[in-house]
């Protein structure tokens, strides 16, 4: 029986950490390490009542244990809660590095379990990587049903940004506001392996091996409303998914503007507004934008419901 787990480092209101683990823990995970990045004593103990959870608390203590400085940016933390995490996983046969608005599933209903998927792929594969389909806020600020995917070939990928988001396509990597590469899941009890935020690495050998997981996808809430972009907006672009250092999905010869670069074009012509109307256009499920994106067969619906999984998995949460 092949068994599998996650690690994710999180801050979060605790039942938002409880849907995100129940979820996964309907899904077949075995075991879950949760790495809270900024929480306290009382929500490690509320989830850590849980079995299959092993949730750390990462405060001066766990980082003085670790004999170094706690990192100011929060990828390097994750960087190093992963392989904190991946000498602790000896009963899981995969370890998936994932965010909490992150949510594996089968693309359809009709495909086999994530264990079984694992289960399939060839004794060199080392890692899999978990394509994303980010959320569209709905209209009427309800859950997120509909998620747009994009093209894994890059040359297909810009051409259909360019038509299905022809107002501000030049600035997109496949519309999408965060990662289009995935996350990966991977093997452990390897010697040297290293996992970043996006792939490993195997004695220096970046992602060895490598399989796609078409039957899996990875549903990403980056912005499930207008609201909740708003007010995570300034940190991601000053540190997070929008942060400066991360380059164009083009040359800037050939027009291609970084999100960043993006973002501080808009705030500087429009402020909010212009913000809201970017969002209303590319990140919302209006019938224009449902209509391009299911022409391209770019659209996806998919409906979880973590908060009921959360109150049958921590009643007492």
């Amino acid at each position: 029986m092949t068994n599998w787990g996650i690690v994710s480092t999180i801050k979060a209101p605790l039942n938002q950490i409880a849907g995100f683990a129940a979820h996964h823990l309907d899904l077949g995970a075995h075991r879950i390490f949760i790495y809270l990045d900024d929480g306290d004593e009382a929500m490690r103990t509320a989830l850590n009542a849980h079995p299959k959870l092993r949730v750390t608390l990462c405060d001066a203590a766990y980082w003085n244990k670790r004999k170094r400085a706690r990192p100011d940016k929060h990828q390097p933390r994750q960087t190093a809660n992963a392989a904190h995490a991946y000498r602790r996983a000896g009963d899981v046969d995969w370890l998936a590095h994932i965010d909490v608005d992150e949510f594996l599933l089968p693309a359809t209903p009709a495909e086999p379990d994530f264990a079984a998927q694992l289960a399939t792929l060839p004794q060199d594969a080392t890692c899999a990587r978990l394509r994303p389909v980010e959320a569209l806020a709905n209209p009427d600020g309800t859950a997120p049903q509909y998620f747009k995917a994009c093209a894994i070939n890059r040359a297909q990928r810009l051409k259909q940004t360019a038509q299905v988001y022809p107002g501000w396509g030049a600035a997109m990597n496949g519309g999408f506001l965060s990662h289009v590469q995935g996350k990966m899941v991977y093997r452990t009890g390897l010697d040297g392996l290293q996992a970043r935020i996006h792939n490993i690495f195997v004695d220096g050998a970046e992602n060895p091996g490598q399989q796609e997981l078409p039957d899996m996808t990875l549903l990403h809430y980056h912005a499930a409303n207008f609201d909740g972009f708003y007010k995570h907006f300034a940190y991601r672009h000053a540190q997070g998914s929008y942060r400066a250092e991360l380059k164009p999905n083009r040359p800037e010869a050939e027009g291609g503007l970084s999100a960043h670069q993006l973002f501080a074009q808009i705030m500087a012509e429009g402020g909010k507004p212009l913000l809201q109307q970017f969002f209303t256009e590319v990140c919302t499920a209006t019938p224009a934008l449902t209509a391009v994106l299911d022409r391209h067969g770019l659209l996806r619906h998919h409906h979880i419901h973590p908060a009921s999984a959360a109150k049958r998995h921590f009643p007492h949460i």
